[in-house]
């Protein structure tokens, strides 16, 4: 599977603490990342990850690009609601983009929590179901 994450500024550490938390299991996937998230996450966590630009730079956007073209299984974009910032990706069109294409997002901790339970188990087998390629 191929995983993109997406973490507003205050919420780039946790989501370091969360694939700190669950390296073994993204290990096993693919990971894309926005430009400052992906490096966090690469440098604590030694994954290999291929980071775009940051989000504000239009990383979203390229993460957006490939939900849009079905490259991407799962999307954990870890989003700080309380202070949403102008230069922060717009969320929006990353969820109508998951929406219309049918991918699982998270968009903080505990969702994302059992999606990686949920693809630990194999129970995120259902995109060959859904989007036959």
């Amino acid at each position: 599977m191929t995983i993109a994450l997406i973490a507003h500024d205050a919420k780039k550490e946790l989501m370091v603490q969360f694939c700190i938390a669950y390296c073994g299991i993204l290990s096993r996937h693919n990971i894309l990342a926005t430009g400052a998230t992906g490096k966090l996450v690469s440098e604590a966590t030694g994954l290999n990850i291929i980071s775009f630009l940051g989000g504000s730079q239009g990383g979203a956007q390229q993460i957006a690009s490939r939900i849009g073209c079905d490259e991407i299984d799962l999307l954990l974009m870890f989003r700080d609601p309380l202070n949403p910032k102008s230069d922060e990706p717009d969320e929006k069109v990353l969820l109508r983009l998951c929406d219309v294409h049918n991918i699982p997002v998270a968009t903080n901790i505990a969702t994302a929590e059992m999606l990686i339970h949920g693809l630990e188990r194999g129970d995120l087998d259902w995109r060959d179901i859904v989007r036959p390629h």
